[in-house]
């Protein structure tokens, strides 16, 4: 199985581009994984805009693959519950997981529709470039968790 991340993709900050980039690079030992950026059209009106994003994200999708939604409403997990929820992916028929990190309004109801799963980082809410580090870090220890390796300690 592959894994993507999927962005809807602002300007980085330096150093959050560089702690991005580290953990794709510590992930890419475990599994294949490709960050996939898509830039955000520019609508003035915020229903448009959510539509717009939603268009190019099922564009960037195959028939086959899982979407999960990192919503703020979808379901919490632990690191370890979140390694047990990716090995099952892992294990699943699908070819590719999409994991999607939305634009600043959230996602449109055919984002929705098409995903598979809704899970949520925190109680907390996160600047979007944030959330991109955070949930990168949270995906390097889920396979960390999952070699049984000394990085977590639970």
């Amino acid at each position: 199985m592959k894994v993507k991340l999927l962005a809807i993709y602002k300007e980085e900050e330096a150093w959050l581009a560089a702690g991005v980039k580290l953990y794709m690079e510590r992930i890419r030992h475990y599994q294949s994984v490709d960050l996939v950026q898509i830039k955000p059209p520019k609508e003035a009106e915020r229903s448009r805009q959510m539509a717009e994003e939603a268009r190019l994200v099922l564009q960037a999708l195959q028939p086959g693959d899982t979407l999960v939604l990192l919503d703020e409403q979808g379901q919490p997990f632990s690191s370890v519950a979140f390694a047990g929820f990716l090995q099952k992916q892992l294990n699943s028929s699908a070819k590719t997981i999409c994991f999607l990190i939305g634009g600043a309004y959230g996602f449109d109801d055919k984002l929705y529709a098409r995903a598979q799963h809704r899970i949520s980082l925190s109680a907390l809410t996160f600047p979007h470039q944030l959330a991109r580090l955070i949930f990168t870090e949270q995906l390097y220890r889920a396979f960390t968790i999952l070699r049984n390796e000394k990085y977590h300690h639970a």
